[in-house]
């Protein structure tokens, strides 16, 4: 795992480190940074909910993930942005943006996740 990664990451990308997270090759946690009822629309499987107004009291919880590569998404990519850039301030070196978020996961990895 690199140390500091870049802090966008490509939906190529995190598929191809999902794939490997199944397979038990690599560590990382996904991140969905979305409003519940987003969530309730659609998701990407495995993908734990922590909106992004709850992660400075959730932090916590992500202390155990502090050596994953932490992958946080939203809708477009915006909020999960300054998620990164919060969870990066406080420790999370790893912590990534997937680029484009759950729409362009929709269009390019995964059709059956619905877009809005």
């Amino acid at each position: 795992m690199t140390q500091n990664p870049e802090i966008e990451i490509s939906v190529q990308a995190v598929s191809d480190l999902l794939k490997q997270s199944d397979e038990g090759e690599q560590q990382c946690l996904l991140i969905d940074c979305r409003e519940p009822s987003e969530y309730e629309h659609c998701r990407i499987e495995g993908a734990q909910l922590i909106p992004m107004n709850e992660i400075p009291n959730r932090l916590s919880e992500l202390e155990s993930h502090k050596d994953q590569t932490l992958i946080i998404h939203c809708h477009h990519g915006g909020r999960s942005l300054r998620v990164v850039e919060y969870l990066r301030a406080n420790g999370f070196p790893t912590a990534q943006n997937m680029t484009g978020g759950i729409d362009v996961w929709s269009q390019e990895i995964d059709p059956s996740v619905p877009r809005y």
